[in-house]
């Protein structure tokens, strides 16, 4: 798909289905927030889970081995398909000439399409969960791993049903349109040859298999027809029953911010019941005499599919290995601004959708399947906090981007504007806009030392046309100006610290990134005059960029280049007891998080237990009355008792991650101002991704949550990181300031 025809499907979902999506989105989301909050132990729980598959998969081989001699000492049959194409034909002739599979929801039988390969043998398929009933109406695909049919609106679901079923007096309402499927579906379901249910868990010690539904549809349809056929991926083995507890008590809240789902079931097929005969309104549900317990009835039959189909290589693959330990809740697309506007059906894949999908369709489809939407996931990492088995998914879709450039290097179009200007380890061939963006810190650097030329050139109609059309740069963006005057130049040109080391209280260097020193050196002078009236020996070397603009393009081995640089360069500083102080929070969450896959473990554990959010610091210095404490500081915020002390604070979402966005909310509700948090986690902006021409549209739509809570309001608008600002000031037509400029001694006047 070509970038404008990509530019134009996200506009028509937006206006079609992002309604719907967003709704259901943040329900669930809001609904996870509140179910975990109260829950004991709740970061125990995910550790469990996390070491639970982290086992499970490393030992996979063994446990369907083991898996294989329990099903068949109950009597069913197991079997390990290679692929879909494999799989299909396995259940095509265990279905025989049956001519009806009901099935409830099952992600895996979407991946292989069964219901394709069991419609050209001449049988059909239905889906018996609602969602899924009404996207197989519709003739559509799911939108959502958990809500398929979250892109719909209640009313389009209603005429869909009006139509299918010539209804001259269609159900309208929730509870009309679900007993109206309850009764079209259970008519179906207990004439069916076949039952067909997917598996949440697979128990390798019992045979076991473990179904999380709200509907009930899944215990029909595995009990009411004499044949089961139960369909996973190979991820889905766990060791034993036991395991169960800490997944039972995550899946639910973690999906739909349920405690528990409304049916949580655990089945060890083919089971001891009788064979519903439903033409005989006497006849047993159970049996009257059971044979030993356990046994399994004669009269039915059970068909576990294991499906590889890509799984065995991901476990293989120590980037992709952590895909596998999904429990398909779908709670990293709920918390996922750009999934909220425009769902699986552009935010996903073959099958698969949300931040996760990345993995999944990079390791089962291919990565030109993920390659249509891995630039979705801007690596803002509010799924981290939020995924039950701890998954790194903004680390896969890095990984995947990177594996995509690779694989689309070769000769460029435009490699002769970049050569000489680009010092990053990447090959030939890089798409130009990734590679420009990617380096950004030597477009900084050679802005600012041409400054104001370079700002009157590049905002240029001539040179915004050309940006547009050769790296994707959107015209409609305005580009940030470089200083003429570098936060580094500045504090070499007032002579140094203003506190002696001997004097001071602690020791720090404010690290000059490269937006803070090139673009903005305002926010780090604030940042140098806070901490010295807070008695802190400051220094601001001329230290290496920290590799977050080419980590977020997916340029691996530069970002990798760039972290080693930076560790080397402030080793000196921290060996020394030296704290490093950074403004800007993306290069903060890259510092304490992203470092650790690039880094050994001491060099990594040096700079980030060493390193601090500039605000962070503040807050630690005040707490421990170090130099004069708040009444050190100056409010630079304007009138002392007016309403510039109302302030209206996007915190950065990564600084959410890390822990350390309502430092600043504490530190400027102790200075006295009246600080109003937005309630949105994801401004749209997320560095390169607002600028771009493709995803314009899109980034302004996330960001409109932040127009209707401060629209209204003349609040002064504060951001810590420089694409939230940037994003504020396009969304509400004003700028934003970073919080440290508001309690920051005022600069004194040079004589």
């Amino acid at each position: 798909m070509s970038k404008s025809d990509r530019a134009a499907r996200i506009r028509e979902v937006m206006r079609e289905e992002g309604d719907s999506v967003g709704h259901h989105a943040r329900s669930h989301e809001e609904g996870r927030r509140e179910a975990v909050r109260d829950l004991p132990d709740y970061e125990t729980l995910k550790g469990r889970a996390r070491a639970t598959k982290e086992d499970a998969i490393e030992r996979l081989p063994e446990l369907i081995e083991d898996l294989r001699e329990s099903v068949e000492a109950n009597g069913g049959t197991l079997y390990v398909a290679d692929d879909a194409a494999d799989a299909n034909r396995y259940i095509t002739e265990t279905v025989g000439d049956a001519d009806t599979v009901v099935k409830s929801k099952s992600m895996t039988t979407e991946e292989i399409e069964v219901n394709d390969a069991l419609a050209e043998a001449g049988v059909d398929a239905v889906e018996t969960d609602l969602g899924e009933w009404v996207i197989q109406l519709a003739g559509e695909s799911p939108s959502h791993l958990v809500g398929p049919a979250a892109h719909k609106p209640r009313e389009a679901i209603a005429e869909l049903i009006a139509a299918e079923f010539d209804l001259a007096d269609p159900p309208e309402t929730a509870e009309e349109l679900t007993a109206f499927a309850r009764e079209k579906l259970w008519e179906t379901i207990r004439t069916a040859d076949v039952g067909m249910t997917g598996a949440n868990f697979v128990v390798a010690e019992s045979g076991s298999i473990a179904l999380v539904t709200n509907e009930g549809n899944a215990r029909k349809v595995a009990t009411t027809p004499d044949t089961h056929v139960a369909v996973a991926g190979v991820e889905k083995v766990i060791p034993t029953v036991e395991d169960l507890e800490p997944f039972v008590e995550l899946l639910g809240r973690s999906g739909t911010g349920q405690d528990l789902t409304v049916y949580t079931s655990l089945l060890t097929p083919p089971t001891a019941s009788p064979v519903p005969d439903f033409s005989d309104p006497d006849a047993p549900l159970v049996d009257e005499e059971p044979g030993p317990s356990g046994e399994a009835n004669p009269d039915r039959e059970f068909h576990l599919v294991l499906i590889d189909n890509g799984r065995l290589a991901m476990r293989d693959d120590e980037d992709l290995k952590e895909t596998l330990y999904c429990i398909r809740c779908g709670a990293c697309a709920n918390s996922c601004g750009n999934f909220r506007s425009v769902g699986g059906h552009v935010f996903g894949g073959e099958t698969y959708t949300g931040g996760i999908a990345g993995g999944w369709e990079a390791g089962i489809e291919g990565l030109d399947t993920a390659a249509e939407f891995n630039d979705l996931c801007t690596g803002c990492s509010r799924c981290v906090p939020g995924c039950p088995v701890e998954i790194d998914i903004p680390w896969i879709n890095t990984v995947v981007r990177d594996r995509i450039n690779r694989g689309e290097a070769g000769a460029g179009e435009f490699d002769h504007l970049v050569d000489g200007l680009t010092p990053d380890e990447e090959p030939a061939g890089l798409d130009l806009g990734t590679r420009l963006v990617g380096n950004y810190a030597t477009l900084a650097e050679w802005g600012h030392r041409t400054a104001p030329v370079a700002n009157r050139l590049a905002n240029a109609g001539p040179v915004r046309s050309v940006l547009e059309r050769v790296a994707g740069i959107d015209r409609r963006r305005d580009l940030p100006e470089f200083a003429s005057e570098s936060l580094v130049e500045w504090f070499a040109a007032r002579g140094g610290p203003a506190v002696a080391a001997d004097e001071a209280e602690r020791e720090a260097v404010v690290y000059p990134d490269t937006y803070t020193n090139y673009v903005d050196p305002d926010r780090g002078k604030a940042t140098v005059r806070t901490l010295e009236a807070l008695g802190v020996h400051v220094r601001v070397p001329d230290l290496p960029p920290s590799g977050r603009p080419p980590l977020s393009q997916g340029m691996v081995a530069t970002a990798e280049a760039r972290a080693e640089a930076l560790s080397d360069a402030v080793a000196g500083h921290l060996d020394a007891g030296r704290d490093l102080v950074v403004v800007e929070p993306s290069d903060l969450a890259m510092v304490r998080s992203e470092y650790e896959k690039f880094l050994a473990p001491a060099a990594f554990d040096r700079i980030a237990e060493g390193t601090y959010d500039a605000m962070e610091y503040v807050h630690g210095l005040i707490d421990n009355d170090a130099g004069g404490g708040l009444d050190a500081l100056v409010h630079g915020g304007g009138d002392e008792g007016g309403r510039d002390r109302e302030v209206a604070y996007h915190p950065h979402c990564q600084a959410r991650t890390v822990g350390v966005a309502a430092h600043a909310t504490e530190v400027l509700e102790r200075a006295g101002f009246d600080v109003l948090e937005s309630d949105t986690e994801c401004c749209g902006m997320a560095g390169s991704f607002g600028y771009k021409a493709d995803y314009y549209e899109l980034s302004l739509d996330v960001g409109e949550p932040l127009v209707e809570q401060f629209g209204g309001s003349d609040r002064t608008l504060v951001a810590t990181g420089t694409s939230c600002g940037e994003q504020l000031d396009a969304l509400l037509d004003r700028p934003a300031r970073h919080p440290i400029e508001l309690i920051a001694p005022r600069e004194q006047p040079t004589s």
